[in-house]
């Protein structure tokens, strides 16, 4: 059987195509800049060269097309016809509190994602095209909608709710949802079989451009440190994380700006951006801080405290923790975070193994010491397998 898993942006089309035989994967790539001049697709087929093509792309009708056409290609293709294609796999930001799996796609669950457009502006538009698109280009094929907030909707109403007027929950289902959903999935339920303990208690910290931070017992989600948006939790790359509502108020009445360009501060113009001054990209600001940027050490510090803060209060909310999970570009690759968010944790048992922290292999790997009362892993994320997975379930 094979799985072709779609993650629609506004602009943009990631793809991959999955033999769930085995897991493989057949080829992978990216569509980018639809719908404005200098369009691309980049498809990099398994054991064979990649293929760039610049051609234009009005909308992600036309990239599909174009996908499509290149995994059939006689010279860079891996399939022989879209027959070989048993069913599509869709990330979907947002499906409210209507969804909580994932579900086959129907003209009712198009709907409910048209009607979550407030829910997931930048997300759900571009998503509910990719699956039109593709329907539109493999009628007949069944088409899979994985919602990033699966994971956290399953978690306790304690933890969901927020403590203002019920009714702004009864009319519009504000509450929290958490995101990428599917990278805490997939991550938490590997890390429940590596260990071999059915009940194991798991915190996730995937540390990217996007952050978020995930506890889960037995791979059910207990707490997850974004909201009702993605803009809640962690210090991210241009997102704030945690903040008093206050200050919306305050520098709305004091810069004479809305609260709409308040948020777009909060979520473009802020985090690891708005607090060193230097940029966005983690990489940029531990370089800045290394040549004696003090806002920039500033900023990876306090980086490092929000994220302890989540795994001290995660470990509280569980009773106890068995391991603690890096996952995502930052937490993969950054040996420095891994190690000053460790050494905060000596007084649950924690012992980094230095050595083993510095020099990963690019797999699964075990950082802490054999005698550390907590493990501590780096676990590659894969949310295009885990989409896959949930499509099979379903067709």
């Amino acid at each position: 059987m094979k799985v072709l898993v779609i993650n629609c942006g506004s602009s943009s089309l990631k793809y991959q195509l999955i033999d769930m035989e085995n897991e493989s994967v057949l080829a992978k790539g990216i569509c980018e800049r639809i719908g404005a001049e200098g369009s691309i697709l980049t498809h990099k087929p398994t054991g064979k060269d990649k293929f760039v093509t610049e051609q234009p792309m009005e909308d992600h009708s036309v990239a599909v097309k174009l996908v499509m056409e290149a995994l059939q290609d006689p010279e860079h293709g891996v399939i022989a016809s879209a027959d070989e294609i048993t069913a599509i796999g869709h990330r979907v930001l947002h499906a409210g509190t209507v969804y909580s799996d994932a579900t086959l796609v129907t003209e009712d669950v198009k709907k409910v994602v048209r009607d979550c457009f407030d829910l997931g502006p930048l997300h759900n538009p571009a998503n509910l095209i990719g699956i039109e698109a593709c329907e539109k280009a493999m009628p007949g094929k069944p088409n899979v909608a994985v919602f990033d907030t699966a994971f956290g909707m399953n978690m306790p109403q304690k933890a969901a709710m927020y403590a203002i007027p019920y009714e702004y929950y009864e009319k519009y289902s504000i509450r929290r949802y958490g995101f990428h959903g599917t990278s805490h999935m997939f991550v938490s339920g590997e890390t429940v079989k590596l260990l071999g303990k059915e009940d194991a208690k798991v915190i996730v910290c995937h540390i990217g451009n996007g952050a978020s931070i995930s506890a889960s017992i037995g791979g059910k989600c207990v707490d997850t440190s974004m909201g009702l948006t993605p803009l809640e939790g962690l210090i991210m790359g241009t997102r704030s994380g945690d903040v008093d509502p206050a200050v919306l108020q305050f520098i709305c009445n004091h810069e004479h700006i809305s609260v709409d360009e308040m948020l777009n501060i909060l979520n473009k113009k802020s985090g690891l951006l708005g607090l060193s001054g230097v940029s966005s990209d983690f990489r940029d600001v531990k370089q800045a801080a290394e040549d004696g940027n003090e806002r920039a050490q500033l900023t990876i510090e306090a980086y490092v405290y929000r994220i302890v803060k989540y795994i001290g209060a995660y470990t509280a909310a569980m009773n106890g923790v068995d391991a603690i999970v890096f996952t995502a570009g930052v937490g993969e690759n950054a040996s420095v975070i891994r190690e000053k968010v460790c050494d905060y944790l000596g007084y649950l048992g924690v012992e980094l193994d230095k050595e083993k922290n510095n020099n990963l292999s690019g797999d699964v790997e075990y950082i802490s010491t054999e005698d550390s009362k907590v493990k501590v892993i780096v676990l590659p994320t894969n949310e295009e397998l885990a989409i896959a997975r949930e499509t099979v379930k379903l067709v």
